[in-house]
């Protein structure tokens, strides 16, 4: 048995995708404890972000420095791509 406090906003959102993935809660949960078992570790990077990223971070929820695109070919086109 596995007891954990989560946030109910974040419970929902994860749930909602565990639904859209055809799993139940259990299943997932499990999923993830073979994961670690498998990778003798978490199964993904978890790193603390330098000052760039966290700069960005900042700024991206703050609505600052964004580029804004119509649709994709703007977005390529602001990229010179």
């Amino acid at each position: 048995m596995v007891r954990a406090r989560i946030k109910p906003e974040l419970k929902d959102k994860a749930e909602r995708v565990f639904h859209d993935l055809g799993l139940s809660t259990t299943q997932a949960i499990t999923l993830f404890y073979r994961q670690v078992e498998l990778h003798k570790g978490l199964p993904f990077e978890v790193v603390i972000p330098n000052e760039t990223t966290r700069k960005t971070f900042e700024d991206t929820d703050a609505g600052r420095n964004l580029i804004m695109c119509k649709d994709i070919d703007d977005m390529f086109q602001k990229l010179d791509i």
